[in-house]
């Protein structure tokens, strides 16, 4: 058969390079206007990572003899700043700043700290029955000294921290923090002399914490304290609100029966089904006898409405003349001594909270399943029918 002229053989080998021409030169078409798209990229904003290396001769470069060597040029490299975000950057960024509202204090020298513990580490070494006891395991640790030490050193930053993770100053304070240098001790005593402290969080149930705690902390002579207990998770009704347990103002030194209490103390009511409360004592010092009419709670005063507070108006009010200082707290949930507080001290029916489960979703039934288990149809059952499944 003859096309044109010419043999269909020879038609189809002319067509075939002309076929591939044509494929090249849209192809060729689409990469040159994706490279006239980069050439219109911006110009970047500031040098490029590894832009002064010439790739040409890697053989001319400096070699890292040491992984020390190299691991420690890497961190001087990481620490300079970019002008692009690192991944870093991108996955953690920096958190805002936050305000510091703690009392001031003097920071101690590192060098001094540091010489101060070289000599302590010296004295124990030269101690000889020190060291024989340590070999043969009998030496006592003396807890109550170690904890003294803790509180003056350590112990104040690992207190900001925890309430920190357990978003106390978040809740109070509106994102603002302070550190407690002052140790507050609380302690719940019950009727068999048994003493139930209050540290950072631990567990007291509110049978345990139905009377006031003893509060103790290391006060100046003549200085002015007050000392709150609030629970921001226990509102009925509003979730940005709190229930005011406690509260005693102008307390002269340490001693909180000399100080004017404006509202009574109230045991813990965490309503059935809510899980655990926190309950903070916090401890501002003052500067000067406040006036705090403003604040006074009638006595007694068992009215949940009345007893709403927020913390962080209460500081803003009076910030120019007390500083937080201290801190505590702990963790609370139902038992059967909080169906007393709500029936006889606030007279109201106990609150109970239940979970309502949502039903069990079961996508729409197929007329054919295939691969489902032999117990696909007991899903789409009378929910009164029998079924023989195992779930």
């Amino acid at each position: 058969m003859v096309t044109g002229g010419l043999p269909l053989r020879t038609a189809r080998t002319m067509a075939a390079p002309l076929l591939s021409a044509a494929l090249c030169g849209v192809r060729g078409g689409r990469a040159f206007g994706t490279a006239a798209a980069l050439c219109r990229r911006a110009a970047p904003l500031g040098p490029m990572p590894n832009e002064d290396i010439d790739v040409s001769n890697l053989e001319a470069l400096e070699k890292y003899r040491s992984f020390t060597r190299y691991f420690r040029l890497a961190e001087k490299e990481s620490r300079k700043p970019r002008w692009w975000k690192t991944y870093r950057q991108h996955t953690s960024p920096p958190a805002e700043p936050k305000t510091d509202i703690s009392l001031p204090r003097d920071k101690l020298l590192r060098a001094k700290e540091i010489k101060e513990r070289k000599k302590i580490l010296k004295e124990n070494r030269q101690n000889a029955e020190m060291e024989r006891a340590a070999r043969l395991r009998t030496v006592l640790i003396p807890l109550d000294e170690v904890r003294a030490e803790w509180e003056k050193t350590s112990g104040p930053f690992h207190k900001q921290r925890v309430a920190e993770h357990c978003g106390i100053f978040r809740d109070l304070f509106k994102g603002a923090t302070f550190t407690p240098w002052v140790a507050l001790r609380v302690e719940y005593s019950q009727e068999d002399e048994y003493v139930v402290p209050v540290y950072y969080g631990n567990m007291v149930t509110p049978s345990e914490a139905s009377s006031p705690p003893a509060v103790s902390y290391e006060a100046d002579k003549g200085s002015l304290w007050t000392l709150l207990l609030t629970n921001p998770d226990g509102h009925l009704r509003d979730t940005d609100s709190e229930y005011l347990h406690w509260l005693v103002t102008n307390i002269p030194g340490n001693d909180i029966r000399l100080g004017k209490e404006i509202c009574h103390y109230l045991p813990p009511f965490p309503a059935m089904g809510t899980g655990y409360h926190r309950f903070i004592f916090l401890l501002f010092k003052q500067d000067c006898p406040i006036d705090f009419s403003e604040d006074v709670r009638p006595m007694p005063c068992h009215s949940l409405k009345m007893r709403t507070f927020s913390t962080f108006d209460f500081y803003r009010k009076h910030e120019d003349a007390m500083t937080p200082a201290g801190l505590a707290f702990f963790q609370c949930q139902w038992d059967s001594s909080v169906t007393w507080v709500f029936h006889q001290l606030l007279n109201m029916r106990e609150p109970v909270f239940e979970f309502t489960r949502p039903p069990v979703y079961h996508p729409p039934q197929l007329k054919f399943p295939r691969h489902q288990p032999l117990r696909y149809l007991d899903r789409y059952r009378d929910t009164k029918e029998p079924t023989y499944g195992i779930y």
